[in-house]
């Protein structure tokens, strides 16, 4: 009779709720507002100037402090083959979603031959691929 008594209080307390200790603290989730951008929008995303020239390509995003730093920018090359890198800030590139079209775009103030002269960023020791 001792055991059942056991197993049964082992079962009682498995099957009891969890406790407010289980309860992630106060501000551990977020809403996503209808105006935030996720990563998967912006890789890839070609960036235009104002003659409407593509200027590059944002490969990745670097992150500093828990806060976006810059946009990894792929300028030049063909099909991946002497492309090189740079980092612009992202004041720099204007990110804009079009309601009616359904499109990401970015824009920027700068030409293709003022990126390539920009400092480049390579992916290496710690940001290697």
């Amino acid at each position: 009779m001792r055991k059942i008594l056991i197993a049964i209080a082992a079962i009682s307390a498995l099957a009891t709720p969890a406790t407010a200790a289980a309860t992630p603290p106060t501000g551990t989730y977020v809403t996503a507002k209808p105006t935030d951008w996720i990563t998967y929008n912006l890789i890839g995303l070609k960036i235009v100037n104002g003659s409407n020239e593509t200027v590059g390509e944002i490969k990745d995003l670097l992150i500093s402090n828990s806060a976006l730093a810059g946009y990894v920018v792929s300028v030049g090359g063909f099909v991946g083959i002497a492309e090189r890198y740079v980092i612009v800030a992202p004041s720099a590139v204007k990110i804009n979603y079009s309601e009616n079209d359904k499109k990401w775009t970015a824009t920027m103030d700068a030409t293709k031959d003022q990126l390539k002269a920009a400092p480049e960023f390579k992916y290496e020791g710690r940001w290697s691929k």
